[in-house]
């Protein structure tokens, strides 16, 4: 009988991004006209958004910078105890930064990085966000009603990060603070890539190689439909107003999700889910592994058409030896 490990059940969801952005204005308005988010707050050099089914003030902080890129990425814990057990962890592998008093929509948090650089923060204290006049629904379980414009995503859903580490970088999310690792692409017996969650979806974060071993890029945030028929409404609307898509309707065959890739005006790629492939109801599930040379056609792509070099080899911010995307 193999011996199971207890997990480590502290972390309970990704809360929310903060992205960098060189275009805020345009930025913004490509998350409120195109996919129907709302501004829930402004302070200083950021905007506050949500999606109409997120349930906290704000999932999305997009503040004004040189660069495109990563500001954070906020995971909740499940309880104030939680948030102190994940904090001394962190604190003993010497990536911690310190506690920051809060921000708008949530309570104290304690800020670090991972072994790559990737600034991030774990907090437990938020704020829902209330419904404003005309934003009532009667459905009791969402917190606004669906806004009326674009095609608007429901929720929050992952991060992809780009590693010059990828391992370094799992094993980190792995033993501080919890996750699981559901799939992975191995290559020579290395792991290269790799989906993690702490919940029951295949993840909410993943890692994959910077080609040029460049450290603490961002290479996509994902925002969640549910129904793969918006990926095509979608596609419609961004195409007929000059959005670049780098990848139309596609589906995953590592996560089985339905997929397309765009960037917004301020340069960083967004990920939208026509819906999130499978849900892990196993507690002892085993490592999806796969082997790098049978992941072009199948891994990637398993419906649809072949991924560019732009998204293997591009993240952001942009430095020179990146493939840079055509349009």
């Amino acid at each position: 009988m193999s011996i199971f490990k207890e997990p480590i059940l502290d972390v309970a969801q990704l809360a929310h991004l903060e992205i960098l952005s060189p275009k805020p204005e345009e930025s913004v308005e490509f998350f409120t006209r195109f996919l129907g988010m709302n501004v829930t707050a402004k302070s200083g050099q950021s905007v506050y958004l949500k999606a109409y089914e997120d349930t906290y003030h704000n999932t999305l902080k997009i503040t004004e910078s040189k660069e495109a890129g990563l500001g954070h990425a906020a995971w909740r814990t499940i309880s104030p105890q939680a948030l102190e057990r994940r904090v001394e962890s962190v604190k003993a592998t010497g990536l911690g930064r310190g506690w920051i008093d809060g921000d708008i929509g949530h309570g104290p948090a304690y800020q670090f990085t991972t072994p790559d650089g990737h600034p991030m923060e774990l907090l437990f204290d938020v704020e829902y966000y209330k419904s404003k006049e005309g934003e009532q629904t009667k459905l009791l379980n969402r917190s606004t009603k669906r806004p009326e414009r674009g095609v608007p995503v429901r929720r929050l859903d992952h991060i992809n990060l780009m590693a010059s580490n990828t391992s370094k970088n799992m094993k980190f999310m792995a033993d501080a603070l919890g996750f699981r690792v559901r799939e992975q692409i191995v290559d020579n017996g290395t792991t290269i890539a790799s989906w993690m969650s702490v919940s029951n979806l295949v993840h909410e974060i993943a890692f994959m190689p910077e080609p040029n071993q460049i450290p603490g890029k961002l290479h996509h945030l994902c925002y969640w439909y549910g129904i793969p028929q918006n990926l095509y409404d979608i596609a419609d609307l961004l195409k007929d107003n000059d959005v670049f898509i780098e990848v139309p309707p596609n589906k995953h065959g590592i996560s089985q999700a339905f997929c397309m890739y765009v960037y917004e005006p301020g340069g960083n790629r967004v990920e939208l889910f026509g819906d999130a492939g499978y849900l892990i109801l196993d507690p002892t599930w085993e490592t999806v592994t796969w082997e790098m040379k049978d992941v072009p056609g199948n891994g990637d792509t398993w419906i649809g058409t072949a991924f560019p070099d732009s998204w293997w080899n591009q993240g952001t911010p942009v430095t020179v030896p990146e493939v840079a995307k055509s349009k």
